[in-house]
C-alpha cells in the first residue's frame, strides 16, 4: 500500500508519496511525469511529518540539516544519475555535461542524464533543480522552469551561499 499527503508550497501544491515508512516521491501537483496516484490512501505518517518539516525549512531560505528517509525506485541508470544528483551542494549547480562525466561512462550523453533527470520522483530533496544547460543556461524542469528558477534563486540568495 501507497500513502499520499499534501504540502501547500509557495510554488502550489506538492504531492507526498510514501510506502509506510519512506518517502517515495514528491512532485509538484500536475508536474510531467506525475503518476498515477488514485489508488493511494491519504494519511498522516511520521515520514510525512518530517518531509513537511524539511520543507518549511528549505522555503524559508534555509538549508536544512537533516534529510527524511528516501526510498527511490528506478532503473540501475535512473538511480547512478539521482545519486550524483544528491551530492549537488545547496546553492550550487552542475551542468548535464557535467553529470554525464561523473558517470566515469566517457560516452555518456548530456541528453540520456536530462532523460534521468526529468524523472527524479523526489523533487527538490533530490536537488534536480540544480542541473542547468550548458553555458548555466536554465532549462527543463518537470515542474516548470519558473519553479527551477525561484528555487535556485531561494538557494543562492542563502546567506551562507558560497558565490
Amino acid at each position: 500500500m501507497f500513502y499520499i499527503e499534501h504540502y501547500s508550497s509557495p510554488l502550489g501544491m506538492i504531492i507526498l508519496a510514501s510506502d509506510g515508512d519512506s518517502l517515495t516521491g514528491l512532485w509538484f501537483e500536475g508536474q510531467r511525469h506525475f503518476p498515477d496516484l488514485s489508488k493511494c490512501e491519504e494519511r498522516p505518517l511520521p515520514v510525512f511529518a518530517e518531509t513537511k518539516k524539511w520543507l518549511n525549512i528549505y522555503f524559508s531560505g534555509k538549508e536544512p540539516y537533516f534529510m527524511p528517509e528516501i526510498k527511490l525506485s528506478g532503473t540501475p541508470f535512473q538511480l547512478k544519475i539521482w545519486d550524483i544528483l544528491k551530492t549537488i551542494p545547496y546553492g550550487e549547480t552542475v551542468t548535464y555535461g557535467q553529470i554525464a562525466l561523473m558517470t566515469g561512462n566517457k560516452n555518456m550523453s548530456a541528453q540520456a542524464v536530462g532523460n534521468a533527470v526529468a524523472r527524479n520522483p523526489v523533487s527538490i530533496i533530490v536537488p534536480c533543480h540544480r542541473v542547468v544547460g550548458a553555458n548555466n543556461k536554465l532549462t527543463g524542469y518537470a515542474g516548470g522552469t519558473d519553479k527551477k528558477k525561484y528555487l535556485l534563486e531561494l538557494e543562492q540568495n542563502h546567506p551562507g551561499h558560497r558565490s
